[in-house]
Formats: C-alpha cells, sequence, structure tokens
C-alpha cells in the first residue's frame, strides 16, 4: 500500500483553480480500485491519499498525471508499507511481509 502526501507550492488561488481537474483525476483512480481514501490535510496545506494494488512505479506514473502534479502547484511524498494488518474492509489489499 502507499501514502500519497501532498504539499501545496502555490498560492492556495492556483490550487483551487485545478480542483475540478484534480477532482476528476481522483475519481478516475477510484473507479480504477487504486485509491481507498484521500482528503485535505488541517491546516490546508496539502492532501493525503491511500492507494493500493498497484506497485511503486504504477503510483510514480500515477501522480506524475494529477493536474496538481502537471502544473507544478504541489509536490509529493510517496510511502510504500506493507499492510500486514486492516480492517475487514481493506482485506484485498493486505500484504504478507517479504522474505
Amino acid at each position: 500500500m502507499f501514502v500519497l502526501e501532498l504539499s501545496y507550492h502555490a498560492p492556495i488561488e492556483q490550487v483551487d483553480a485545478l480542483l475540478p481537474a484534480h477532482r476528476e483525476w481522483l475519481e478516475a483512480q477510484y473507479a480504477a480500485g487504486v485509491f481507498l481514501a484521500s482528503g485535505r490535510k488541517e491546516p490546508r496545506e496539502g492532501g493525503v491519499i491511500l492507494a493500493g494494488g498497484v506497485d511503486r512505479a504504477e503510483i510514480e506514473r500515477l501522480v506524475a498525471t494529477d493536474p496538481f502534479s502537471v502544473a507544478g502547484v504541489c509536490a509529493y511524498r510517496i510511502v510504500q508499507f506493507y499492510a500486514t494488518k486492516t480492517a475487514d474492509g481493506l482485506a484485498p489489499f493486505r500484504d504478507g511481509l517479504p522474505a
């Protein structure tokens, strides 16, 4: 699984202008089964996305297509982790530890 942390690097007005396109991009990733949860950070200086079911190369490819990334208004920090324990609803995303 992945925790994707977005940090804004532009005035919030520039972020807000891209928000409709960013939301469409989010919806596409939810429809594809990659994104599990997302939302703004508080204070509003970025956001967080929980993703799973793909490898790191695919996550890196996806974040590069986010309208926020394309326009340069945010930077992503990608944290990969092994979800060895989850709520029942996330059972399909559980990982075993690597050898």
